[in-house]
């Protein structure tokens, strides 16, 4: 029965694909969003699909499906970006954007992880993939990192841009708050300046180019330092591109994975560079305080991390 209703859903996902494929613009519209509602919807619902196991031709529509989705969700946050940053305070007004709790949840989460296993706020934290919309980064340095140096990469010069306007009226995010425009595949060095590296899940939309990032970033990362993914799990692998922790990550120690059971898409795996030698790397920003410091409440209690990651 069980498996009956899994091959239900793999065929209501293809249907929809389907219609999504028709589309001529995935631009936000009453349509567009509904389509994408219906789909989140389906893949959020609880279910242990392992994609890998499906047929070839069930898989090649899932890697379509992965670059479409992809492509609305950038054009999603283009629109709200546009739309935020038109007014006078744009950080006052972040919550115009429809899945603003959906990433404050997510933000937290990898904060809360990320806690346990560095002692020191991260002086500096680079966010690889960051596009128009930077939500994490905002979240982050607003309520949690905040003397962190933010140093957000994507490749669109136009996100940037679009991302730049929305911090630079903020007294302190303006000075925390970098944009560089470049593949990450060409930053070698300056990878080792990082304390921290978030990985965007659509930053290598399929496994080829997702190991390809990852490699480098083993490769160029400094020793010690803390390498926070975003994958997929279940049917949510649909949506985004999957991480394996126990074969993708060569060159990493992974240390935790937290699969979400709510409306929380991504999973998250934080791992740890090659030998771990420091918390904390030089500092280019004064002020840095301990997390001893924060005061988290039961945050850790909140979380239900999948053991059999």
């Amino acid at each position: 029965m069980e498996n009956q209703q899994e091959m239900m859903k793999v065929e209501k996902v293809c249907e929809i694909y389907e219609k999504i494929s028709k589309l001529e613009d995935l631009n936000p519209s009453n349509h567009v969003n509904n389509l994408f509602t219906q789909l989140v919807t389906i893949c959020t619902t609880p279910c242990q699909i392992d994609v890998t196991k499906l047929s070839q031709q069930v898989r090649e529509t899932i890697a379509k499906l992965i670059r479409l989705c992809g492509k609305a969700e950038g054009l999603l946050e283009n629109h709200y970006s546009t739309l935020i940053g038109s007014y006078e305070n744009p950080l006052s007004h972040m919550k115009l954007f429809p899945y603003y709790s959906n990433y404050f949840k997510l933000s937290h989460l990898e904060f809360t992880m990320l806690t346990t296993h560095i002692t020191q706020v991260p002086t500096q934290l680079a966010f690889v993939g960051s596009g128009p919309l930077p939500l994490t980064s905002i979240m982050l340095a607003t309520h949690y990192l905040k003397h962190t140096c933010f140093h957000n990469y994507d490749m669109d010069p136009l996100a940037n841009a679009k991302a730049h306007e929305l911090v630079s009226s903020d007294t302190d995010l303006s000075k925390r708050m970098f944009f560089h425009t470049c593949d990450i595949l060409n930053v070698s060095n300056g990878l080792k300046d990082y304390n921290v590296v978030f990985l965007a899940a659509l930053v290598g939309m399929d496994h080829k180019e997702k190991g390809r990032v990852i490699s480098h970033l083993a490769k160029f990362m400094a020793p010690g330092a803390i390498l926070l993914l975003r994958s997929a799990h279940g049917a949510r692998a649909f949506l985004y591109p999957v991480v394996d922790p126990s074969s993708d990550l060569k060159g990493f120690e992974v240390l935790s994975v937290f699969h979400p059971t709510d409306e929380v898409i991504n999973s998250v795996i934080v791992a740890r560079k090659g030998l771990y030698s420091s918390p904390v790397l030089a500092s280019k920003c004064s002020g840095v305080e301990g997390f001893n410091h924060f005061n988290h409440g039961n945050v850790i209690e909140e979380l239900t991390v999948d053991d059999q990651a």
